[in-house]
């Protein structure tokens, strides 16, 4: 009722400090900042949509991902393959096994680098998500309600004050 009548301008609202305004929205732009840039991070370290979908399944169920080949080491299993083929001997297949090795280490790499992105940090900014804004945001759901309980309770002991006045002066 207090909140309702707050909206329609009926009732008085306590305000906040203004520094705890500026705390709530600092957490606020933090939340929406993190939220995007652990997006975008996911997006950059996998672009494949369906990929993303099936870790994050992975990861809802408690299961281990499995490992994926990367692009690089693929791309160096064909070399190698290829080499194979046109002989290890050959100026070609030669040349193919060198780019290929290289092309495993880079793909093993990659690898490395995408594991130790999540471990160190996206891993860090779910914590935030997760915990720490949790706690935030039920700490301010919290005080909301405070709120409105002691606004409701001021509206109340000013009607019966109200009423007390107009009974006195009433004879």
């Amino acid at each position: 009722l207090q909140f309702t009548e707050e909206k329609l301008g009926q009732a008085e609202k306590t305000e906040l400090d203004a520094h705890f305004e500026n705390l709530l929205a600092r957490a606020d732009c933090t939340k929406n900042w993190t939220e995007k840039i652990l997006r975008q991070t996911e997006v950059l370290l996998q672009p494949n949509p369906s990929a993303r979908v099936e870790e994050f399944l992975y990861e809802k169920l408690d299961r281990k991902v499995p490992s994926r080949v990367t692009n690089g080491e693929l791309l160096a299993q064909y070399m190698t393959e290829a080499a194979n083929d046109f002989g290890p001997g050959t100026p070609y297949g030669k040349t193919l096994i060198k780019v290929g090795e290289t092309q495993r280490r880079l793909g093993a790499a990659e690898r490395e680098f995408i594991h130790s992105a999540s471990i160190n940090f996206l891993t860090p900014l779910r914590n935030f998500l997760e915990g720490d804004w949790r706690t935030i945001s039920g700490g301010g759901r919290i005080l909301q309600n405070r709120r409105l309980d002691l606004d409701a309770c001021k509206a109340r002991l000013k009607k019966a004050k109200a009423a007390e006045a107009k009974a006195a002066v009433t004879p």
